[in-house]
């Protein structure tokens, strides 16, 4: 593994911290006077409407969207890793009707399903979004789950447990769980940072949560003034670059891969 890949998740953890550090600091307050204002040393990213400082906007925006994110991928973690295990420990007709809802839920776009629920809520939240992407977040984990599982159900560790008369749970929190955490974790970032997309995706398009700002109402304020302020068209499209890829970097902790690299290094 090269150089550059080993220090990958490590700067996709330091640039997650970088994000949240300062949104938890900076204030954002307007100053009409400064409205679209260019970048300057004062303001690095420049001024958005109102004034707003861009830099200060950005970082709340993205802290915002990373919390919603994590917590999306936490939730389908915990609900898919222990679903898939246990369908695939249990084989038959269950393992057959969990992987048909993968199928299903997967094959339905996750960005429609968002702009169905939230049109019929009046004013959408964080917690609106989060449960619309929670719908989904669970099949890539449960797929993973059941792939890793099938391959380890047939291990002798796993025979020798059950010719010991351990009941299915115990095999699957003792013996199952543990091996599949580092595979299935290595999602985490990946689902985090389509989180992070469909969440400034939705709020571009005028269907994200009304209580807080978003990385889509920085791209919807570039568009709008492209041609005045092109860069807060940039500032708002590298946010949203940086913050996802700097998540799905972050994920790779969980590699066991990763893990190998570092201790041969």
């Amino acid at each position: 593994m090269s150089r550059a890949l080993r220090a990958a998740p490590l700067f996709g953890v330091l640039a997650v911290a970088a994000v949240v550090v300062l949104g938890a600091r900076s204030p954002v307050h307007l100053e009409p006077e400064l409205s679209w204002a260019a970048p300057s040393w004062e303001r690095p990213l420049g001024s958005g409407e109102g004034g707003v400082d861009l830099l200060a906007l950005v970082a709340h925006a993205s802290l915002r969207a990373v919390v919603l994110a994590v917590a999306v991928a936490l939730a389908g973690f915990l609900v898919g890793c222990p679903l898939g295990a246990s369908a695939a420990v249990a084989r038959g007709r269950l393992e057959r009707a969990v992987t048909r809802a993968c199928d299903l839920v997967q094959a339905f776009p996750t960005f429609l399903l968002a702009l169905v629920v939230l049109s019929a809520v009046r004013a959408p939240s964080r917690v609106h979004l989060g449960a619309v992407f929670v719908l989904t977040a669970w099949a890539p984990f449960t797929r993973l789950a059941l792939a890793q599982t099938r391959v380890l159900r047939e291990q002798a560790f796993v025979e020798a447990a059950r010719a010991l008369g351990v009941t299915p749970a115990r095999v699957i929190a003792r013996h199952l769980v543990p091996n599949l955490l580092g595979v299935v974790a290595v999602q985490l970032g990946g689902t985090a940072a389509a989180v992070v997309v469909s969440e400034a995706a939705l709020s571009f398009v005028g269907f994200g949560a009304r209580d807080g700002v978003s990385l889509g109402v920085v791209l919807d304020q570039g568009v709008s003034a492209m041609l005045r302020a092109p860069h807060v068209l940039l500032v708002g499209a590298a946010a949203v670059f940086v913050t996802s890829v700097s998540l799905m970097a972050a994920g790779r902790v969980f590699d066991p891969a990763f893990a190998v690299a570092r201790r041969q290094h």
